[in-house]
């Protein structure tokens, strides 16, 4: 019987004309009188199955659309993937380390907070004296004028560059990209960076590679 509801419910979400938030206010509206276990799984259940058929959705589109950017990226089974999973904050940390002694030269990170680290990859007291080591242009002050003061918990990364002119001319004409949000702005993000850093090999025999100056990301 709750299959055949659940059948019924989600056809009805293929058929409608009417928007995703219509739908599910007419599932967790309707009452039908054979009590309120019952019947709240069966919504719960409708619910899930209405999320699956829009994810299927996606992951269509998304297919169709994988020759548009060239060769595909390996699959990797990350382990943050799963439903109950969540991220290994001692990889964070060393990801972290890895972008402030290397990546941090030519790359920005301008929408990343010093306070996003804490409770992710350190304690509050680290991530204050980490801050603490740059020094901010703020102000005006009460007379008017800009003042340099340590960083703190609010600010965000500093940019190694001033401008993007000054990092077109350190870099060969190239603009490093900003990697607040690498993961989002390439195709099958994670999945890119991690073949993107780990896929460099020495270049066959004979062949010589001209360095344009730009870092990693591309």
């Amino acid at each position: 019987m709750a299959g055949s509801v659940i059948k019924q419910l989600l056809r009805r979400n293929f058929q409608s004309h009417y928007s995703n938030s219509s739908f599910l206010s007419s599932i967790v509206t309707k009452k039908d009188g054979a009590g309120s276990t019952g019947s709240n799984s069966i919504r719960a259940l409708a619910l899930i199955g209405a999320g699956v058929s829009g994810f299927f959705g996606f992951a269509t589109t998304a297919s169709a659309d994988e020759a548009e950017h060239g060769l595909a990226c390996p699959s990797y089974p990350w382990p943050h993937e799963g439903i109950l999973s969540s991220y290994d904050h001692a990889s964070i940390r060393r990801g972290h380390q890895v972008y402030t002694q290397v990546c941090a030269s030519c790359h920005s990170m301008s929408l990343i907070s010093y306070r996003d680290l804490v409770g992710v990859a350190y304690t509050e007291d680290e991530v204050k004296a980490m801050a603490a080591e740059i020094e901010v242009v703020d102000g005006p002050n009460d007379e008017g004028e800009m003042f340099t003061r340590p960083g703190k918990l609010s600010d965000r990364f500093p940019q190694p560059y001033a401008n993007e002119a000054a990092a077109r001319f350190a870099n060969g004409g190239a603009y490093p990209p900003d990697l607040s949000l690498v993961t989002k702005a390439r195709h099958n993000g994670q999945n890119y960076v991690f073949a993107l850093l780990t896929g460099y090999r020495d270049p066959p025999a004979g062949v010589s590679l001209h360095s344009r100056g730009t870092g990693p990301i591309k």
